[in-house]
């Protein structure tokens, strides 16, 4: 698979009237075209800020961000954003919700309105196509949430914290089923989360960063067939929940 995304040296300060605080420092590291990779770091490291920089929302003070071997520029829709809640209005249905953002940037057109549609009744969504979000579960929030994003057919999906939400079983069950509509889409996706034993059952790889100011300090494969729930109960995945332990815990 060829590299969609390239972070090289990628450093970010923040300046205010106390001084200068130093949020990234030389991060580097690739994703491939189709890959799923979860990023992990102890709190306020930087986790959400390296989002923020791919998405093009913050320009680094060193370094580049490279999507498909271009520079990334303000947000165009070749970038997808989930932020921790599923942000869906709650006087539009979901079929409004789902064309909102192609509309608000001129990009509603016939093609992608039968495309956005296609995907709510993909995923399982037709029979609330026209019913309003407060008749949604918290699961399928987040797949409305979900398809909205997908509608613009990004190249690139970033997820914040989708489902820290969600009570435990629900959480399961949503990963399970947001990952499958990522694998199905074939999108490129970064997952930001606190929780360890989810970054290894939904990536392909895992990113684990230092202490702010936030460098790479370890990318580890993971090379367990099946979804996020078969992946859970095995013990592969917890040697490698706990060697990323660790590994945040390691004292520079």
């Amino acid at each position: 698979m060829n590299e969609l995304l390239t972070l090289d040296g990628v450093a970010l300060s923040y300046h205010t009237r106390e001084g200068e605080t130093e949020a990234l420092k030389s991060v580097s590291f690739s994703a491939r075209s189709g890959e799923f990779l979860s990023i992990v770091g102890p709190s306020g490291c930087g986790k959400t800020t390296i989002l923020s920089v791919v998405a093009g929302l913050l320009r680094p003070t060193a370094g580049q961000v490279l999507l498909g071997g271009k520079p990334v520029g303000p947000p165009d829709g070749e970038v997808g954003y989930m932020l921790q809640r599923d942000t869906l209005f709650e006087w539009l249905t979901v079929s409004a919700n789902t064309l909102l953002g192609l509309r608000v940037q001129k990009k509603l057109t016939e093609e992608s309105r039968a495309y956005a549609m296609s995907l709510i009744e993909k995923y399982g969504l037709s029979e609330f196509a026209d019913a309003y979000p407060t008749r949604l579960s918290g699961g399928m929030r987040q797949r409305a949430a979900l398809v909205r994003t997908l509608a613009f057919r990004p190249r690139l999906l970033l997820l914040d914290e989708p489902f820290s939400a969600l009570d435990f079983q629900t959480r399961s069950d949503v990963a399970e089923d947001v990952r499958g509509i990522i694998a199905a889409e074939g999108v490129t996706t970064l997952l930001v989360t606190h929780d360890i034993p989810e970054a290894v059952c939904m990536g392909d790889r895992v990113i684990v960063l230092s202490p702010r100011p936030a460098t790479v300090r370890k990318i580890i494969d993971v090379n367990i067939p099946g979804g996020p729930a078969r992946r859970r109960t095995t013990a592969e995945a917890a040697e490698l929940a706990e060697e990323i332990w660790r590994e945040l815990k390691r004292a520079d």
